[in-house]
């Protein structure tokens, strides 16, 4: 059996003084993924003692539709917030296809052509996963270029015919051209920023068991 590693989910916040800990879900099935006695690998920087290690689940509860977990050895809120922005990840199978609406796999996705207004300006060649938002890694004729993995980027991902459709801002791709009124652009850049930073925090789309699984 091939396997490989799928996001799950991120510590976010210890809850509680018992080692609770609330989880930011990157799974449609969390009744799936966390039962009592699953085990996650941890990713976690270099420098925390959780490095290295996995955390085993004893029990998922929700508090006001929020999930909270309770995992073997974090008995208290201390040893609780020595895992918060800790992501967890789960093996899977490669040949067991997702139930679950986009979802993908890093092996699916470096690879595909990058497909802009029809045409093809790159390819996928890593998928980085960061606490704030996944990153793919895109290769172009002019270099390596860093897209958001968020649908107001990325809105289409076709694995059958190879392609990742992107819809990027102004900018993404190539330098934004000067103009006369100088003042404008440089201010409608800045407010084309703030959108799709907003955008990031609210519309995540995820490479593993999600949104992200």
């Amino acid at each position: 059996m091939t396997t490989d590693q799928l996001r799950v989910g991120r510590l976010t916040k210890a809850h509680g003084l018992k080692g609770a800990i609330k989880i930011e879900l990157y799974t449609d099935a969390p009744e799936r993924r966390f039962v009592p006695g699953a085990v996650f690998t941890l990713q976690v920087p270099t420098s925390s003692p959780w490095h290295g290690k996995t955390l085993e689940l004893q029990e998922l509860k929700w508090y006001n539709s929020h999930p909270v977990a309770f995992f073997k050895g974090v008995s208290d809120r201390s040893a609780a917030e020595t895992l918060i922005k800790a992501i967890l990840w789960v093996d899977q199978d490669l040949a067991e296809a997702s139930d679950e609406e986009d979802a993908w796999y890093d092996h699916q996705l470096v690879g595909l052509a990058v497909i802009r207004d029809g045409q093809k300006i790159g390819s996928v060649t890593l998928v980085d996963h960061l606490p704030a938002q996944d990153l793919l890694h895109v290769t172009t004729e002019s270099g390596e270029v860093l897209v958001p993995f968020v649908k107001a980027i990325v809105p289409a991902v076709d694995i059958a015919a190879g392609t990742l459709t992107v819809t990027p801002p102004v900018g993404l791709f190539e330098p934004v051209e000067d103009d006369d009124d100088e003042d404008d652009d440089e201010s409608e850049v800045a407010d084309t920023a703030d959108e799709i930073a907003s955008e990031v925090a609210d519309d995540k789309t995820g490479s593993t068991d999600q949104p992200a699984e």
